[in-house]
């Protein structure tokens, strides 16, 4: 079949309705979808509270038992040392079927200070790289502090890949959240668009459904839009060939999947007696982080294969996050259980559960990335991302901002994989220049300056 050569044309001829041209343009077959280079894409996954080291990096050893003298001095004309085998401790162990696919980065400090107290800093200043402002805002500790001095390296990656016509997406970057607290402040928010600008995640699976795929003001009317979608979809299918088939037919599940969502939302409703009015603002949704860990993930992905956007950030609740497991048999909140002491070895265990828990849903991105095609190239959604899982603070007891987790999967920033680096505590605004510059994005300094001297780390 000749098809029409632009995109106004194609609209007219088919009467598509605008809910299904965000699908539409990017099929390869018909000629529209931007197929001229490597569709680079990268996903910063936050999770709060500091980790269980012995549980945590491989081949830990208890800085206790080092000389902290002579590990510096050395450290410092010593290059970064692979070992030879990634070995997954017990909260990484979900990873295991894309361990060669993953990198773990021990010894990445947060050396930014100035105003606010760790947790504070460990949030605005983790993907930002610099100091807060001065503020009012009064953490547990030191002295208040407002909102982040500059921007984040999700949105500096947004601004670069959009100046460019051939990397320009419709949304740029999304962020998602999973049980964030109502309230703005600097325990909340790690995205920033400026100085200033913090951008404030969706937690809401619905509300960032409505932004992919209409602004519907009700279910009612979500419903009119996703039976009309579904009509254009098959409406285009049969005039295409059978790898845009394949990828209208994954489109139009999807959309059934959210409907059938919706529907239960609906039933649930009514349930046969008058609903409370509950207090405007207040989520009582605790119990159900898994499901909305789900439903974001899976918005996720569809948005990347829809080519919506990029970038993306996932934020599970909060710095300082009080999340209550009790899908995990865990009834105390995180951040209360982070600061018993090592000895306490059931609040020890329980944390181990938590963050295994968060590794588990990196799994379950990851998995989803891994099994979904790339559309209009080669492999796999996986093969084009990289997906960062961090933490503002190194351990939650301490309150340290030495070593922050950061693990790495997927291939989209080309780092050489399958590893676990012991790097000389270095600062974490050089991990950022090198996120920058995987990018091609040829920046030599990112937030503070003073910290970007050795450039960015070399990880491929």
């Amino acid at each position: 079949m000749t098809y029409p050569t632009t995109r106004r044309e194609f609209i007219r001829r088919f009467g598509l309705s605008a809910a299904a041209l965000p699908f539409v343009w990017n099929l390869p077959g018909l000629g529209f979808a931007n197929q001229s280079q490597r569709k680079q894409r990268l996903v910063v996954m936050f999770s709060p509270n500091g980790v269980i080291p012995d549980a945590f990096w491989p081949n830990y050893v208890d800085p206790k038992k080092k000389d902290d003298k002579k590990n510096d001095k050395s450290a410092k004309a010593a290059p970064p040392q692979p070992t030879d085998k990634l070995n997954l401790p017990h909260i990484l162990e979900p990873l295991a079927p894309y361990k060669n696919r993953t990198l773990v980065l021990d010894g990445v400090c947060d050396k930014i200070r100035g105003d606010g107290d760790n947790h504070m800093r460990g949030m605005g200043c983790l993907l930002t790289g610099v100091e807060l402002f001065p503020g009012n805002i009064q953490g547990g500790s030191h002295t208040p502090a407002g909102w982040s001095s500059g921007i984040s390296i999700d949105q500096e990656l947004k601004n670069f890949l959009h100046a460019n016509p051939a990397t320009r997406t419709r949304f740029g970057s999304l962020e998602y959240g999973i049980m964030v607290p109502d309230r703005a402040d600097t325990w909340t928010r790690m995205s920033y668009a400026g100085p200033n600008r913090p951008i404030a995640p969706i937690d809401d699976p619905y509300q960032m459904f409505h932004k992919l795929y209409g602004r519907a003001k009700d279910n009612e009317h979500l419903r009119s839009v996703l039976d009309g979608l579904d009509a254009d979809l098959k409406k285009v299918s049969s005039i295409v060939g059978k790898e845009d088939r394949r990828l209208l037919e994954e489109h139009a599940a999807y959309v059934r999947e959210m409907e059938q969502e919706l529907a239960a939302e609906s039933q649930k409703k009514d349930v046969g007696h008058v609903v409370p009015q509950l207090e405007p603002g207040v989520k009582e949704e605790n119990d159900r982080i898994p499901q909305i860990s789900k439903m974001q993930i899976d918005l996720m992905v569809a948005g990347f294969a829809a080519d919506f956007n990029r970038v993306a950030t996932l934020q599970y609740t909060n710095s300082v996050g009080q999340a209550k497991m009790h899908w995990l048999g865990i009834d105390e909140g995180h951040h209360e259980l982070s600061h018993e002491p090592d000895s306490n070895k059931s609040a020890v265990e329980k944390l181990t559960k938590i963050n295994r828990w968060f590794c588990e849903q990196l799994a379950y991105l990851t998995k989803r990335l891994a099994e979904t095609p790339e559309p209009g190239g080669q492999g796999s959604l996986l093969d084009n991302t990289t997906i960062i899982w961090t933490n503002e603070l190194g351990k939650g007891n301490s309150h340290t901002l030495d070593n922050i987790p950061f693990v790495l999967v997927g291939d989209g920033l080309g780092f050489k994989m399958d590893r676990a680096l012991k790097l000389p505590k270095v600062a974490h605004n050089r991990l950022l220049l090198s996120i920058a510059h995987s990018f091609g994005h040829r920046i030599t300094k990112f937030g503070n300056p003073d910290y970007c001297g050795e450039g960015p780390l070399s990880l491929t």
